[in-house]
């Protein structure tokens, strides 16, 4: 029998995260197992091309992880009630960054939202949880948020 002991949520602190975190804490509750929080903040290294200088950028991701951090460590408390949770920032493309923690952290389940985008959004910015889907080494929940 599959046994869950580790448990990814990702969030990217949107109106419909606590609602992803409601559902990790409660299959970690029952399962008694543990969550790793991921955020992922974009990475503007695709824009170094565009006359603006590295040096700016990289201040610039600086700034939005340091307020990710403490977002972060808030989300953690407020959700993570009666849970061993871990909040984790990072920086990158998020279906890869999702991937890589997966693997590093051993996960045996992933939870995350849909933004259920649809027409041009979608073709224009595809899907992280759909990606994930289609590339994850193990199951992946995923949680259309509330209309």
């Amino acid at each position: 029998m599959a046994e869950i002991k580790k448990i990814l949520c990702a969030v990217d602190f949107s109106e419909h995260s606590p609602a992803v975190a409601e559902y990790a804490r409660i299959m970690a509750q029952g399962l008694g197992a543990s969550v790793e929080c991921l955020y992922v903040a974009p990475s503007l290294s695709q824009y170094v091309g565009f006359h603006v200088p590295p040096s700016s950028i990289e201040n610039f991701v600086g700034e939005i992880v340091t307020g990710a951090e403490a977002t972060m460590s808030a989300f953690l408390s407020e959700n993570f009630q009666g849970v061993k949770a871990v909040g984790h920032v990072v920086t990158g493309y998020a279906a890869e960054e999702i991937f890589g923690m997966a693997i590093k952290e051993d996960v045996d389940l992933i939870i995350m939202g849909t933004h259920g985008r649809k027409g041009i959004d979608r073709i224009l910015f595809g899907s992280v949880a759909e990606k994930v889907v289609k590339g994850a080494k193990c199951p992946v929940l995923t949680i259309r948020p509330n209309k």
